[in-house]
């Protein structure tokens, strides 16, 4: 009986370690305003410290950034963040990106995230259903800062880049399986 009280501590203190860092987010950027100057800030980040991504933000249809990510982990983790869907470097809407996870995982970090939608289908699959799912719908493919593949047009055949970038803290984990991106309407 004593185990199940020491899972259901440790239990507990891992929702409490996710809550708080996630519950921040919300906070940070509330409005359409404040979402829109940080994600431009963000990408803008982005391209000068990647070469590679300014290629991707050429041949895009549309970026979605989430300048700020927040994913914390103690058995139990979560990870979200409020971003900014740019057309042609206007704001076009507005999205959460959330998801959870469970496993040997502890730890916190902040970071950002571009998603680069290279087609009008990919644009059309995040409109048209309000959400979504990573691992579902348009193919994505993760591409690491500092890494040596080349990029150009002709190998360009993913519907969405990701870009995971200014990562700070301690958790090594930043793939977008598990996670949903949702429509909000900030003030």
């Amino acid at each position: 009986m004593q185990i199940s009280h020491r899972l259901f501590a440790v239990a507990a203190v891992a929702m409490a370690v996710v809550a708080v860092p996630l519950t921040a987010t919300s906070a940070s950027a509330r409005s359409a305003a404040e979402i829109t100057a940080q994600g431009q800030q963000a990408l803008q980040s982005l391209e000068a410290r990647e070469p590679r991504s300014r290629l991707f933000a050429r041949h895009a249809r549309a970026v979605l950034v989430f300048p700020s990510i927040f994913k914390a982990g103690l058995v139990f983790g979560g990870e979200s963040g409020n971003g900014v869907l740019l057309i042609d470097g206007r704001p076009a809407g507005f999205y959460n990106l959330s998801g959870g996870s469970w496993g040997l995982q502890i730890g916190g970090e902040k970071f950002s995230y571009a998603l680069f939608l290279m087609n009008n289908a990919a644009l059309r699959h995040l409109r048209r259903s309000g959400n979504f799912d990573a691992g579902t719908g348009p193919s994505v493919a993760i591409i690491t800062t500092g890494a040596g593949a080349e990029a150009n047009s002709t190998t360009m055949t993913k519907d969405v880049y990701a870009f995971p970038f200014n990562e700070k803290g301690l958790m090594a984990d930043l793939t977008l399986q598990g996670t949903k991106i949702s429509a909000i309407h900030p003030r």
